[in-house]
């Protein structure tokens, strides 16, 4: 199956002055990122606005963005909702435009029980033959996936790992121990990427990435040649970038940050809005202390 990588970027989408996706950022975007850092890029996850997209709109930025970046990288789109036969029809022309992954979360507002959860996504894995990231993720979803229900999941051929965003350091080492050989997981917070790494974890899907991705990238390094306390220290450093582009819901800041350091991305779209001044001076104060890893177009 194909590659995904371990450094991956929830990629935001961004938008023109009317409101519309601006595919032709899009695209510079992802080379951008991957010229930073990043292995692959999940389009249309909650940082990129999932929810406020059309099918039409997401099944062109998967093709797009694919079209843009080749075999450089990975394109992981996210293609679900807690509606099982649209998540398969999406997941389905995801593959026809030339996704190389799925990332499949867990449902929203239904609360399908641990057993529900199962049959949704065993459906929409046995749909594809791509590789497919569950994912975790319960500050959105007000559902726990527990590390039974991501077990039995993990013996299906094409669920290949989590993105686990649930932050129960337990629950995710279980996962770890448990899961057979090859299932990967990612961390899906920045700031718990050292912790669920040096157990065991495989990387991140990152959206601080979008900033300083080298500077992840050499902290996952460290860890990775088993220099803990340098891994340790840099994890620590960049701890408070981390937190800041959380100060309201993602991704506000981040939209914020990468327009005010000249990559022009446009507001979030309803029911998101733009940053408030107190806010994005709390964040610009922040990131004045980083170098800013991502090249920005002439």
């Amino acid at each position: 199956m194909t590659e995904i990588g371990r450094l991956l970027t929830a990629m935001i989408t961004p938008f023109d002055e009317k409101g519309g996706v601006d595919y032709e950022q899009a695209k510079r975007l992802a080379k951008a990122l991957l010229d930073s850092g990043s292995d692959g890029l999940v389009i249309t996850g909650t940082t990129g606005e999932g929810p406020a997209l059309s099918t039409e709109e997401k099944i062109r930025l998967y093709a797009e963005v694919k079209d843009a970046i080749g075999d450089r990288g990975a394109v992981i789109a996210g293609t679900t909702d807690n509606n099982t036969a649209a998540s398969i029809e999406l997941s389905s022309e995801a593959e026809a435009v030339g996704a190389d992954a799925l990332l499949l979360t867990v449902p929203a507002y239904n609360k399908p029980p641990q057993e529900g959860l199962y049959q949704h996504f065993k459906a929409i894995a046995k749909s594809t033959n791509l590789p497919c990231v569950l994912y975790n993720v319960t500050s959105r979803t007000s559902l726990n996936m527990t590390d039974e229900t991501t077990l039995r999941l993990s013996e299906i051929d094409n669920i290949v790992g989590i993105k686990e965003a649930g932050s129960d350091l337990d629950q995710i080492s279980r996962i770890i121990e448990g899961a057979p050989d090859g299932f990967k997981v990612w961390s899906g917070n920045d700031n718990e990427t050292f912790s669920i790494m040096a157990t065991g974890g495989y990387g991140v899907v990152s959206v601080l990435s979008h900033l300083v991705g080298r500077q992840i990238k050499q902290m996952m390094g460290y860890l990775l040649e088993g220099d803990v306390e340098k891994a340790a220290a840099e994890q620590r450093r960049l701890l408070p970038i981390f937190k800041v582009m959380f100060i309201v819901s993602n991704p506000i800041p981040l939209k914020h940050a990468l327009n005010h350091i000249g990559f022009d991305v446009g507001n979030p779209r309803l029911p998101l809005v733009p940053l408030d001044s107190a806010s994005a001076d709390k964040v610009e104060k922040v990131m004045s202390k980083y170098n800013m890893d991502l090249p920005i177009p002439a």
